[in-house]
């Protein structure tokens, strides 16, 4: 009986759940905790950004609207029956949340409260009953970054807002934290990002260790001036996390340009090199491929016992007819 039969009869139920259970984990987790990434960054631009916005148009529609419509004219939803601003008045009485006014005066102003309170949350009721209405905060967010880029885009709107950062990184605390956030937001989102150029090889921390790197700029002057040629900056990401690293300054005539995009090499520091491109993987040689490697290396082994046979043959023959005349002697 073969080996593999052998390994086949020694598979039980278990090995074979968790090879399968193991191999749909591989498949689905990706498309899972993408879905959930998404899931959680809407969550969370819809409560810190969205929400405050819809609570200050709500506050601004609750404002506005007595004093632009009649009672007559405005939506039901917006009307708050006097029967209701009696019971809730009455119950907050008899609950004690508040002591009971003296004078009518002091006690219309504590309605008109109470009125103001119940129209609020009658109107956040029906804004949340309606999904569109919650995307209302989103558009108008972007909307005003919108304007804002285009108004400090400006010769004008460029200096305001070059006064207004000096006042900023004046205050203190700020000034410390401002100027790294603000390197970092251009690198990402400025007009001139520092772009990674390409993707190279070194021998980093010592020779004979290759290390994948980014380039990201010529380096500076001085480095230049010290290493007396042409020097490159290089990132280096690290693992998985590649938005940090450390960067090194190589000779450029140090460095080996990699054929594989800056997208490629992300993925492979993300996986700790188990993602390699295509073009550059190492695949397992077939069984015909390791046939044909045995073949060659066996010609190439029969070649060099046929160069050296001849040599030898002449040697003796060289030994025999020797004119010396050594052999005689």
């Amino acid at each position: 009986m073969s080996r593999r039969a052998k390994n086949a009869e020694r598979r039980t139920f278990l090995s074979d759940f968790r090879e399968f259970f193991f191999r749909g984990l591989a498949i689905l987790l990706p498309t899972v905790l993408t879905l959930w990434l998404l899931v959680q960054a809407y969550l969370f631009v819809d409560a810190q950004v969205a929400e405050p916005i819809n609570r200050g148009i709500r506050a601004g529609v609750i404002q506005v609207m007595p004093r632009v419509l009649d009672e007559e004219h405005m939506p039901d939803w917006f009307r708050v029956p006097d029967a209701r601003v009696e019971a809730r008045y009455a119950e907050q009485i008899e609950q004690g949340d508040i002591e009971p006014p003296e004078g009518d005066d002091a006690i219309a102003a504590v309605k008109l409260q109470m009125r103001e309170d119940l129209r609020a949350e009658q109107f956040r009721r029906q804004w949340e009953e309606h999904w569109y209405l919650r995307v209302i905060g989103l558009l108008v967010a972007i909307t005003l970054i919108y304007f804002a880029g285009m108004l400090l885009s400006g010769f004008i709107g460029r200096r305001i807002f070059a006064r207004l950062e000096r006042l900023l990184t004046s205050i203190p605390g700020f000034k410390q934290v401002y100027p790294h956030v603000k390197q970092v937001v251009d690198l990402i989102l400025g007009d001139k990002p520092m772009a990674f150029r390409q993707v190279v090889l070194v021998q980093y921390p010592r020779e004979g260790i290759w290390t994948v790197g980014l380039v990201t700029s010529s380096s500076m002057k001085m480095v230049r001036h010290l290493a007396e040629g042409e020097v490159v900056s290089i990132f280096v990401p690290s693992t998985p996390t590649p938005f940090t690293g450390f960067t090194i300054n190589v000779a450029k005539r140090d460095v080996v340009e990699l054929p594989i995009s800056v997208d490629e090499a992300i993925r492979f520091f993300i996986t700790g090199g188990v993602l390699i491109p295509e073009e550059q993987a190492n695949e397992p040689m077939s069984e015909f491929q390791k046939k044909a490697a045995a073949a060659m290396a066996r010609a190439e082994k029969d070649g060099e016992g046929t160069e050296q046979a001849p040599d030898a043959g002449e040697g003796q023959a060289g030994g025999k007819g020797s004119p010396t005349g050594d052999g005689e002697g």
